[in-house]
C-alpha cells in the first residue's frame, strides 16, 4: 500500500509538470487539473499510434538503439521486429510502465503464441488467471507483481482486467464505451462496418449512416467541451491545437479523423478501427490486423529479444540526460510535444541533439497538421535537423490510427 501511494504521487507530480500551464483558479487551470487526475490512472491498454508507419519512417538497420514513450507498450514491443540493440521505453504514467513490464514478462514466460495471445490479445477469459500465475507472474519484478496483485476499491486484483477484456478499461476504453452508448442512443449502428471488405463499402456506410450523427445538437454541444476529449488522452492545450486545424470547429476535426479511421484502410487490415468498433481484434494469427507484437509470425523472434527493452517511469528529458553523447539512433515521441511549453521543448531537444548519432531520426505526431518545431525550437538546434517532408507525408498517410493531424520525421544531419 505504501509503494502504491508513492508511485501514484510520483505519477501525478510528473504529469502536473508536463500538463499544467495556466494560472491557479482560472478556468484553464481547473481543466488541466481535471485532466491530470484522469490521466493518472491507466489510459491506454493499446497504444494509439501505428508502429508499422514508425518503422518505415525510422529506416533503421538492425542493431539500432531506440528511445520511445511507452504508453501501452505495444509499439516498444513491436519495434523489436526491427532487431534493435535496445529499446528504452519511458513514461510519466506508472500504469503504462507496469503494463509494458507485464507484456515483457509474458513474452519471456509464455511457451507459445497461443497462450500469449490468449492473455494479451483476447484478454477476456477466466483461464487467464492460470496463465498469469504459471507463466507471467514469476518473470515480473517485485514492484510489478505488487502492482498487478493490488486490490482496488472493489477488492479485486488489477490483473483481473485480463479476464474481462482489458481493452474495455483504462481511460481510452471507457471513452470508447461512452461513444458507443451515445451512438446507440442516436440510433447509429457501427457494427456492420466490421464485416465490410472494401473501402467503397465502408465509405458509403460512413457517409450515409455515421457522418449525419455529427449534425445532431447533442453531439455539437459535446464536442465543444474540452473535457469531452480527456478520454482520448487529449489535454486542454492539445484540444486548442486540434480545433485550430478547422477554424476552431472541433466537430469537423473529429468527423474527418473518424472518416480516415473507418474509410481510408480496409477494415480487416486496421486493428485500430477493429478496437474502436468491436472492442476486440478480429484475428488471432499473423495477419496485418494485429499489432506486430501480437502476430504469430513474430512471437519466437520477440521472445528471444524481450529483454532488450528497458522500461523507465520518468520524463524523456531526464532519461536522456542520463545517457552519453551520440548514443541513440531513433526517437519516438508520440504526441507528447503538444503538451509542452517552449522551455520544455527546448530542454528536450537539447538532450535529443546531444544524444543523437549522425543520421538519427525523430518521429512524432501533432494534433494539428504542421510540425510544431519551427518558431518554437531554438534555431540553433533546429538547424542541426532536416525535416523529411516526403517521409513525413507517407507516415501521415499510412498511420492507421488516424487520430493525429500529422506524423513528422526529422533526421540529424549536422552538429553545431
Amino acid at each position: 500500500m505504501i509503494r502504491e501511494r508513492i508511485e501514484t504521487k510520483k505519477t501525478r507530480q510528473g504529469l502536473s509538470q508536463a500538463a499544467h500551464q495556466n494560472q491557479k483558479l482560472s478556468a484553464s487551470w481547473v481543466s488541466e487539473r481535471l485532466f491530470t487526475t484522469l490521466f493518472s490512472g491507466l489510459v491506454y491498454p493499446q497504444i494509439w499510434e501505428d508502429p508499422e508507419a514508425d518503422l518505415v519512417a525510422f529506416a533503421r538497420a538492425p542493431g539500432a538503439r531506440m528511445l520511445t514513450i511507452s504508453s501501452g507498450g505495444c509499439n516498444a514491443l513491436s519495434y523489436l521486429t526491427a532487431d534493435p540493440s535496445e529499446v528504452v521505453a519511458v513514461d510519466l504514467n506508472r500504469h503504462h510502465i507496469h503494463l509494458l513490464k507485464l507484456k515483457i514478462a509474458g513474452l519471456i514466460g509464455c511457451p507459445d503464441h497461443h497462450s500469449y495471445f490468449q492473455f494479451f490479445g483476447k484478454a477476456d477469459s477466466k483461464e487467464n488467471r492460470i496463465l498469469y500465475q504459471r507463466y507471467i507472474h514469476p518473470h515480473l519484478p517485485p514492484e510489478s507483481q505488487a502492482y498487478w496483485n493490488h486490490k482496488g476499491l472493489l477488492k479485486r486484483k488489477r490483473i483481473r482486467l485480463f479476464e474481462k477484456n482489458v481493452y474495455r478499461y483504462g481511460l481510452l476504453g471507457r471513452f470508447i464505451g461512452i461513444a458507443h452508448f451515445l451512438a446507440k442512443r442516436l440510433k447509429v449502428d457501427l457494427k456492420p462496418l466490421l464485416a465490410m471488405r472494401t473501402i467503397e463499402e465502408q465509405t458509403a456506410y460512413f457517409d450515409t449512416q455515421v457522418a449525419p450523427m455529427f449534425e445532431r445538437p447533442l453531439v455539437r454541444w459535446i464536442t465543444k467541451q474540452k473535457a469531452s476529449l480527456f478520454g482520448l488522452g487529449i489535454p486542454p492545450q492539445q484540444y486548442d491545437s486540434l480545433a485550430s486545424s478547422a477554424d476552431g470547429q472541433m466537430l469537423i476535426v473529429l468527423r474527418e479523423r473518424l472518416r480516415k479511421l473507418l474509410c481510408d484502410f480496409p477494415m480487416q487490415d486496421n486493428y485500430f478501427a477493429q478496437q474502436a468498433i468491436g472492442r476486440r481484434y478480429l484475428s488471432d494469427g499473423d495477419a496485418g490486423s494485429l499489432p506486430p507484437y501480437l502476430q504469430k509470425q513474430h512471437f519466437e523472434q520477440l521472445k528471444a529479444r524481450a529483454e532488450r527493452i528497458t522500461a523507465i517511469n520518468g520524463s524523456l528529458t531526464s532519461v536522456l540526460a542520463e545517457n552519453p553523447d551520440a548514443s541513440f539512433d531513433a526517437f519516438a515521441f508520440l504526441d507528447a510535444q503538444d503538451w509542452m511549453k517552449d522551455e520544455q521543448l527546448n530542454a528536450l531537444w537539447t538532450e535529443v541533439t546531444r544524444t543523437a548519432k549522425p543520421g538519427a531520426r525523430v518521429v512524432f505526431r501533432t494534433a494539428d497538421l504542421d510540425s510544431l518545431l519551427p518558431g518554437r525550437l531554438d534555431q540553433g538546434l533546429l538547424d542541426q535537423w532536416t525535416y523529411l517532408e516526403e517521409t513525413s507525408k507517407h507516415a501521415t498517410a499510412t498511420d492507421r490510427s488516424a487520430i493525429y493531424g500529422g506524423v513528422h520525421v526529422y533526421e540529424f544531419t549536422k552538429t553545431a
